[in-house]
C-alpha cells in the first residue's frame, strides 16, 4: 500500500469510482478504507463505500454508512434514497419507506418519487 499524501488519497477515491462503476465493488471497497481512514470526515468518500458495500451486498455495513452521510448531511436525497434500497433490500420495508418518502420529498425526481409509494390522490 502507498503512502496516504493528498494526492494519492484523491487518485485512490477517483480508482475506486471508476472501479465501482466497472462493478468491482470489493477493489473499490481496498482503495476507499485507505481514502476513509485517514479522512474520515469526508462525506463523499463515506457515500462511495456505502454504495460499494450495498453493490457488493454487505448491507449491514453500508446501512451504517449510508446512517453516517446523513448524521452529517440530513438533507442528502441521494443518501435516503439508497439507504431506504439497503433497508428494502434487507426485507425492512417500514423503515426503508420512511427514507424513500424523506428521498421524494428533499428531491422530487421521478425516481425517488416512484420508490416513495405515495398513495393516489383520491377522487371528489
Amino acid at each position: 500500500m502507498s503512502e496516504a499524501n493528498p494526492e494519492t488519497l484523491v487518485i485512490e477515491f477517483r480508482a475506486a469510482e471508476q472501479l465501482l462503476n466497472a462493478r468491482d465493488p470489493r477493489g473499490a471497497l481496498k482503495l476507499l478504507d485507505t481514502v476513509v481512514a485517514a479522512h474520515p470526515e469526508n462525506t463523499a468518500a463515506r457515500l462511495l463505500r456505502a454504495r460499494a458495500f450495498f453493490l457488493g451486498a454487505q448491507l449491514r455495513p453500508a446501512e451504517m454508512e449510508f446512517q453516517t452521510v446523513l448524521e452529517r448531511e440530513p438533507d442528502n436525497a441521494f443518501a435516503h434514497f439508497a439507504l431506504g434500497r439497503t433497508l428494502q433490500r434487507a426485507n425492512r420495508a417500514d423503515e426503508a419507506r420512511r427514507h424513500f418518502r424523506l428521498a421524494a420529498a428533499l428531491d422530487p425526481r421521478p425516481d425517488f418519487v416512484e420508490a416513495a409509494a405515495f398513495d393516489p390522490p383520491r377522487s371528489a
